[in-house]
């Protein structure tokens, strides 16, 4: 997963990338020929906090946990004995849900460039969003009190059509508020110029 500085991406990093090389370090005519057009450097991926995952595997121990309890214990009381071997299946699906959480918590990550912000997540089935500052609506960033408790806020875009609505889960507080004010702020020059 990479960080860095949204001002390093797009069309303008490539064309401040061009401006200071000099003709030695123009691409020959050969290398020229292949490419249809100007070319765009990948965007800065930025990652979501350990945070949320650390919240996040709580949540799925205490469930699981008190699942385990009940199952064992109500098992126990009102069935035979090896029923009670029913309080093995929670764990189980603790182990696989603390692995599942992992890959989920990594394949989130958003980047934000010239003209908009881009959100990709999944793991099986792969899906990113690309949010046009021009179309978006409304930013909000919310924190409930499970988040709030550990430190987290997430931000929610909202555009005119419902399907290119994205939210960014897991945030720290101070960066959700800056990618807020940010997207704001872009959303309202973009469709100004409109």
């Amino acid at each position: 997963m990479e960080t860095g500085s949204p001002d390093d991406t797009g069309t303008a990093g490539a064309t401040r990338a061009a401006d200071r090389a000099g003709p030695a370090d123009q691409p020959s005519p050969a290398g020229a020929a292949g490419s249809a057009g100007p070319a765009r450097e990948e965007p800065v991926w930025t990652g979501l906090p350990p945070g949320l995952l650390r919240m996040r595997r709580l949540l799925l121990v205490v469930w699981l946990g008190l699942l385990t309890l009940a199952a064992g214990v109500l098992s126990a009381l009102f069935l035979d004995p090896l029923w009670a071997a029913l309080a093995l299946l929670p764990p189980a699906l603790l182990a696989w849900g603390w692995v599942m959480l992992g890959r989920n918590w990594r394949s989130w990550r958003y980047a934000e460039r010239a003209d908009d912000l881009l959100i990709s997540r999944g793991v099986l089935w792969r899906e990113e969003t690309v949010v046009p500052y021009g179309r978006m609506q409304l930013v909000e960033v919310t924190s409930g009190p499970v988040e709030r408790h550990f430190g987290l806020a997430s931000v929610q875009l909202h555009t005119a059509a419902a399907a290119t609505d994205a939210t960014i889960p897991g945030l720290d507080p101070a960066e959700a508020e800056r990618l807020r004010d940010r997207l704001t702020e872009l959303g309202e020059a973009r469709s100004a110029g409109l």
